[in-house]
């Protein structure tokens, strides 16, 4: 049931959204350059890595000699917005589409961090990544890297289909508001497991 209302979902969603898609994407061109998405590679259902795909949000500023300056300093206030309103996320209903994503699950994070999960914490890789979970409706990125992976792991513990439609209203709600909006993902202190394991 779940991976049907991953399908229905995303793809009612993909042609639903179509026009909001491609306006989106010719003011990210507009506003911040190209290319329009930020591709990267996450790991996901088993730790097995893909390519989460999502709108960009920061432009391509550089220093003096050429290279890219630090990500806060290419957030511009239209990239906060798009992190804000999670309007950047909608891309990854394609990775939904494929497999690769469900609607509900533990975000992904950066493959880096692999190595520094202990037994618990590896255990949100038993079920494929989301484009939203149970951490991001409890406080999302004002959680400490702790109390995220306890959530995880709590939502892999008691998932149901229920359960996912609850976090899915709940997610409309907390956007609407911009509750639990801290720190971004990329921009946020890196995950190193020293004061969780």
């Amino acid at each position: 049931m779940k991976r049907l209302m991953d399908i229905l979902g995303a793809g009612l969603g993909l042609v639903l959204l179509s026009p909001a898609l491609m306006a989106l994407a010719l003011l990210i061109r507009w506003k911040l350059g190209s290319p329009v998405f930020f591709v990267q590679h996450r790991p996901g259902l088993h730790g097995k890595l893909f390519k989460m795909i999502k709108f960009r949000s920061m432009d391509n500023s550089k220093d003096v000699a050429g290279n890219l300056l630090a990500d806060p300093l290419r957030l511009t206030r239209f990239g906060r917005f798009l992190r804000a309103s999670s309007l950047d996320e909608l891309p990854e209903l394609w990775n939904v589409l494929k497999g690769e994503m469900s609607l509900v699950g533990p975000r992904p994070l950066l493959p880096e961090y692999l190595p520094h999960y202990d037994e618990q914490q590896k255990r949100r890789h038993e079920v494929r990544p989301g484009i939203t979970g149970w951490a991001q409706v409890n406080g999302r990125n004002a959680l400490s890297w702790s109390e995220k992976f306890k959530l995880d792991v709590w939502y892999v513990n008691h998932q149901s289909l229920w359960l996912d439609i609850r976090i899915l209203l709940l997610t409309l709600v907390k956007v609407l508001k911009k509750e639990g909006i801290g720190q971004d993902q990329e921009t946020t202190e890196k995950f190193s497991g020293s004061e969780d394991n």
